[in-house]
């Protein structure tokens, strides 16, 4: 062997003996460290040996928390989503998890975990990591009582420090928005409920959800062709206009008047243009709502992209009649000699501050819908534009809705009994409920369009009844009310004639 071998082989002992011997002396000095020094002390010098080793380090670490306190780290789920879609083959290990409402599984990075990205031709090293930390007490939104978990999971990002401007003003920005889409884009639309008994116990948490699973489309939807491109374009206008409506100085929202006679299709097209834009609906049922106040933390648990809708809203009184809520108002309480005052219900001008007033602008991308069998009976207030934008008649059935219908149920687009269908339709009032209702009835085309046809006869005899028996109960209305009239003028003239005036007979109060 060479002088040389044995000189290099002398020298690596040496090396391998002088790190064995810096070792134990470390371990002998942590260890009497541990034992013998105050914590204080421990973490000085634990910070300081730290600060020295990063003077010699280029790379920069981000710390992104899953909670900030007990509120969501929205950088964090961002950041999850987005890596989930940029696991390599490498990776060793992946977290696999689903839950009922969804549809498909989810990837995401386990602990320990290295994920390596590229943006812009830099590279960003992930990596997920946990710590334990105690168990901590909260309260919870839905009013419960609940517990802070015991790991502590975090996002560490370590990248060059000269890129530290591209990673906050460019990277983390583009993961944030890229994660919106994707979630917008994956969810299931939810439908969601007023719980009444949460409203009145002033729970945070108001509503409740489930999956949506209707399946009206525009494509199947029994309306007029032109009324449907209408409604697509004016919905694909909005969601475009985001930056227009902050140059106007206007809440991103957009209202929409459904009116027409019961079975028409209102609820059948508040579904299709919520599976269009892939928004959550807002049910909103005011017999629910006490007061303005109620009102208001309600309207604020909705979130963004939504659509609220408020059917039927020519039963609630208070925001159609203004003068008999007046009336209402002023008479005395009941139960009022017992210190009990009833509470008032929601008022037209408190409805109005949320849709149009400066509430409307706490929340973007929202869609109001109000659905009415009748238009006429609505305060002229709920219907300028600015409240409602759009309004839509969804009449009887038409002969392009009767077409529609024929080709969903029965799979056909032509038949020798379309001509006369059409005419009665024309003739004869009947809703596209009603016409679905006749074409589900049998599989067979024939038999399926001939019942319609009877159908539409029986249809025309109901209808001349209820118009004869309207304008009956019309004419007796005005009998009545001429006879009362002709009634108080006999009592007033007999008043004259004995020398009472009406203004005698009014109390005096004192």
């Amino acid at each position: 062997m060479s002088s040389s071998t044995e000189s290099k082989i002398a020298m690596a002992k040496t090396v391998v003996s002088t790190i064995g011997s810096v070792a134990a002396a470390a371990m002998v000095v942590r260890s009497v460290a541990r034992d013998y020094l105050p914590p204080e002390f421990q973490d000085y010098l634990y910070l300081g040996y730290r600060n020295f080793i990063y003077k010699f380090s280029t790379q920069l670490t981000m710390v992104i928390y899953e909670f900030d306190g007990f509120t969501e780290n929205e950088i964090y789920n961002a950041t999850e989503l987005y890596l989930a879609a940029r696991i390599s083959p490498d990776i060793h290990r992946m977290k696999i998890t689903k839950h009922t409402s969804e549809k498909s599984i989810n990837v995401a990075m386990e602990t320990n975990e290295e994920l390596t990205d590229v943006y812009n031709g830099v590279k960003f090293k992930w990596s997920l990591v946990t710590n334990k930390a105690p168990t901590r007490e909260f309260y919870r939104n839905d009013g419960m009582n609940g517990s802070s978990r015991s790991d502590l999971r975090m996002l560490e990002l370590r990248f060059h420090r000269k890129h530290k401007d591209l990673a906050l003003n460019e990277y983390l920005p583009f993961i944030i928005n890229d994660a919106k889409t994707r979630k917008q884009e994956e969810k299931s639309v939810k439908l969601f409920t007023v719980d009444s008994m949460m409203v009145r116990s002033n729970c945070p948490s108001m509503w409740s959800p489930v999956n949506l699973d209707h399946p009206a489309n525009f494509a199947t939807l029994a309306m007029d062709t032109d009324v449907k491109e209408m409604v697509m374009k004016d919905l694909d206008r909005f969601i475009q206009r985001r930056e227009y409506y902050r140059k106007v100085g206007k809440a991103w929202k957009r209202g929409y008047l459904l009116y027409g006679p019961p079975g028409t299709g209102k609820s059948s097209l508040i579904a299709a243009m919520a599976n269009y834009l892939n928004f959550d609906i807002y049910d909103l049922e005011l017999t629910d709502i006490r007061s303005n106040s109620d009102l208001r933390r309600v309207l604020l648990g909705t979130a963004n992209r939504s659509i609220l809708v408020v059917e039927d809203i020519d039963c609630s009184v208070e925001l159609h009649d203004r003068v008999g809520a007046q009336a209402a108002r002023s008479l005395p309480a009941r139960n009022q000699g017992w210190g009990f005052q009833e509470e008032r219900k929601v008022t037209l001008s408190g409805f109005l501050n949320f849709i149009d007033g400066l509430w409307s602008s706490c929340g973007d991308e929202r869609i109001i819908i109000f659905t009415t069998n009748r238009k006429d009976k609505l305060d002229p207030a709920l219907l300028r534009p600015g409240r409602m934008d759009v309004h839509i008649n969804m009449s009887y059935c038409t002969p392009c809705g009767f077409r529609l219908l024929v080709s969903n149920y029965l799979g056909i687009t032509e038949h020798n009994l379309f001509n006369e269908i059409e005419d009665l339709i024309c003739k004869v009032e009947i809703t596209p409920a009603e016409v679905a209702e006749q074409l589900l009835k049998d599989s067979d085309p024939d038999i399926a369009l001939g019942g319609l046809i009877d159908f539409f006869h029986v249809k025309r005899k109901e209808n001349e009844e209820a118009k004869a028996k309207a304008k009956e109960e019309e004419e007796l209305a005005k009998a009545k009310a001429k006879e009362e009239d002709e009634s108080t003028a006999k009592e007033n003239e007999n008043l004259k004639q004995n020398g009472i005036n009406e203004i005698d007979l009014i109390p005096i109060k004192y």
